[in-house]
Parts: structure tokens; sequence; C-alpha cells
């Protein structure tokens, strides 16, 4: 019997020019929201990832259509607020986080009961942080096995706006009491620890303003740039130009902490699509220093900690972050697992459960498993490229649920990764 597997050997240098896919939660909220809106929605540059088709289908499962007219771009024939009709099918969400949390917002506004369920990995993410401030909005909204999917929505309630102090960041929470607050009574308020993304805010603005036809370009995903970013910033002689990405104010921790550690990072070309900034990033390679990465950085960069570790794990120097506790509840445990498989690589690395120190210096080749999670395997490939000989990983499949052209883009640039069958 074989498995396949990903091979990613060292990279001689990172260059040319690259358009990295449009932004996974971007691409989410512009399907949600062209579908309650009124008339015709037109988005360019759609991520067509696992995730966003996932919530692309379970909308259209609700009777909205979606037509597809070239890659990346889409009509959405909007059914209005009140519009959405009842599932005939339980509504699966696949591997995405952002699908089931930001829906069973949507869901708990409708007449009608439905069901949310996901995969293996997203059955076992908590979804109590969404359900409380969802059933305290008048919502009946049931879990299971304590605060697990699937979720049951139980249709026809009043909802009242509400208040919300958020315990926990978290722009998915956020989005999904914004998104049910459009169905309740009053005016919706949410209080949050520290600043998360705020592209739910930015759009709905944005539709408010379009009555009718709306057109939504979405930017390049940062989150994706990050691998790449790190990659020719690590190997000499790179030089890489990232076209049309966003940088939204709320995302951009990646660039500020590479910028930190020393990072050559420029921004050209700045300008708007509608709401969201964008701007040409140019990485030239450069010597990374190890820091203590400021505690308030962190939701701005949650999702491209696993490649800031490999930056930090080459890095001179020690590279300290607190405050990352949310990271265990992703995908995957991403502190465990990251620690496990930089250890498996040479690392020298202290992990506790909100908290990462890495001592920097050089990795060796090896094999690490990804366990399933799209970042965690797209850093590692990375970490094979950077380092003095190749890492295999496992368990890499997920990639395709945030950046299916990921092996060809970067084998583009320069990198070295193939696919692999081994023997088990």
């Amino acid at each position: 019997m074989q498995i396949e597997v990903l091979v990613s050997h060292p990279a001689t240098k990172i260059q040319g020019e690259l358009r990295v896919p449009g932004d996974k939660s971007i691409s989410h909220r512009a399907l949600i929201l062209g579908a309650i809106a009124e008339g015709v929605t037109l988005i360019d540059n759609f991520l067509e990832s696992e995730d966003c088709i996932a919530t692309l289908n379970i909308l259209c499962a609700m009777g909205v259509r979606i037509n597809k007219i070239a890659d990346g771009k889409l009509k959405i024939y909007g059914v209005g607020l009140h519009g959405l009709k009842k599932p005939q099918v339980v509504l699966d969400c696949g591997n995405s986080g952002t699908s089931m949390r930001l829906l069973a917002g949507l869901l708990v506004g409708q007449q009608f009961d439905s069901e949310l369920t996901g995969d293996v990995s997203l059955r076992r993410r908590p979804m109590a942080r969404v359900c409380t401030p969802l059933n305290k909005m008048g919502a009946d909204i049931r879990m299971c096995d304590g605060d697990r999917a699937p979720l049951l929505v139980r249709g026809g309630k009043t909802l009242q706006a509400i208040d919300y102090n958020m315990p926990v960041a978290s722009a998915q929470v956020k989005s999904s009491i914004l998104l049910a607050g459009l169905y309740a009574e009053g005016e919706t308020r949410v209080r949050e620890p520290c600043v998360t993304r705020n592209h739910t805010e930015r759009m709905l603005r944005s539709f408010s303003q379009q009555e009718q036809d709306k057109n939504i370009k979405v930017p390049g995903d940062l989150s994706s740039a990050a691998f790449f970013m790190v990659a020719a910033s690590l190997i000499p002689g790179s030089q890489l130009m990232l076209r049309d990405v966003g940088i939204n104010s709320t995302r951009t921790g990646i660039i500020q902490i590479l910028q930190k550690m020393g990072g050559n990072i420029t921004l050209q070309n700045k300008r708007m699509y509608g709401e969201e900034p964008v701007a040409d990033l140019v990485v030239c390679h450069a010597s990374l220093n190890g820091i203590d990465i400021p505690e308030a950085w962190v939701p701005l960069s949650i999702d491209e900690f696993p490649i800031l570790f490999i930056a930090a794990a080459m890095a001179s120097g020690t590279t300290r972050v607190f405050g990352i506790g949310e990271l265990r509840h992703k995908e995957s445990d991403r502190i465990l697992v990251m620690a496990e498989g930089l250890k498996q690589l040479g690392a020298d690395v202290v992990a506790t459960a909100d908290s990462m120190i890495i001592h920097g210096g050089e990795l060796h080749g090896g094999v690490v498993n990804a366990h399933g999670d799209h970042r965690v395997a797209m850093a590692f490939l990375i970490a094979g490229a950077v380092t003095r000989a190749a890492v295999t990983v496992l368990e890499h499949e997920a990639i395709a649920t945030s950046f299916p052209q990921f092996l060809d883009s970067f084998n583009q640039i320069g990198g070295q990764v193939a696919l692999h069958k081994i023997p088990i």
C-alpha cells in the first residue's frame, strides 16, 4: 500500500512576479451578503477553494442562483433578506470553520429549520463561542457533545438585538452576530477585546451604499502571500513581487512582524478595491532576527503563525510570542503540531498553552506530519525550501481548502516541491 506525500527540496532563490488567489475571508462574505442582497452581485477574483465552495454550495441548497462566468468570476442573483428557502439536505461545511460560524448567524434569522455539519476536523472545533451569543439574541441553536457540531438550528424565532462583549477576539464570531443582527429587532452592537479583521463591516457598508447591482473585486489573500514572503526573506538572492495583495490594517501583522525582524518588504501602488486597500508587495532577502512579538499584533496575524514560526526558527536569536492560545482551536492544535514538526527538523522550541519560544538557527531536513491542516502543510513545505535538506510533509491534502494552486505558484517562483508515493 502507498500514500502520497509532498517533498520540498532546498531552493536556490525565490524570484519573479506572482498573483496569489483571492482572499478567503472576503470571498466567503461576498457570497453570503450577495445571496441575501437585492439584485445581482458580480464577484471578481473569487477564491475557488474547497472552503469557499462549501459556502457556495450551501447557499445554492437554499435557493440562491450562482453562476460561474469564468475562473474566479461569479454572478450571484440575490434573493433578498428573507428569500432563502428551506434546504432539503444537511448543510455540509466540509473543513470550513468560517462557513459554519458565519452561516450559523445567517440561519438563526430564517423561518425554517436547518442543520450544519462538517468533516471530522471541523466537528472537533468549539462552537459555543458563536452559539452562546446567538441564543442570547433569542435564537434556538443546539450543539452536540457539549460545544461541537453538528449544529441544529430551529427557525422561526424572533431575534432581539444584543450589545455583546466578546470574551475572546474572533472575527468569525463577530461576523456571525452581525449577520444575525440583520434579522433582529433593534441595534446590534459587538464589542471586541482587541481589533480583529473587519471585512464584514466594510462589506456591509459597501452593500448598503449600492441599492441594486454590486461589483466586488476580491484582493489577493495576504495569508496566502505570507508563505512566499517568508521564503523570499530567508533565501539569499531572492526578490519577489506579489501583485494586488489585500493590506487591510486588521490583517497586516505578518508584514509588521517580518519588518520588525529585519525583513525587507515594501508596499507599492497602494489603491482601493471598493472598501478594501490593496498594494503590490516587494520582498527581498534579508537577515532576520528573533524578536518579542507584541501581543497586540497577535490578532492581526493569527492565521500566519505557522509560517512565522518557520521564519523564527531560521532567524538569529530568540523569538517569543504570548497570547496565542486561539491557535489550539484551528484546523489542528497549531501550537502542538508546529512545535512537534519544528523539533523534528532540529529546532529548539518551547511551547506552552498559549505561547511559543523559538531559539533560531538552522533547520535540517526530515519528515513532518501536517495533521490535515492546510497552513501547517504549506509552512513546512516552505521550510523544505530554506533548509539544507528536503522536508517530506504527510497529511497535506487540506492545502486545497485555501490555496489549491499553491504547488504550481511556489514552483513558478523557484520552489522545488513534488508529489511522491511512498510505501507504508
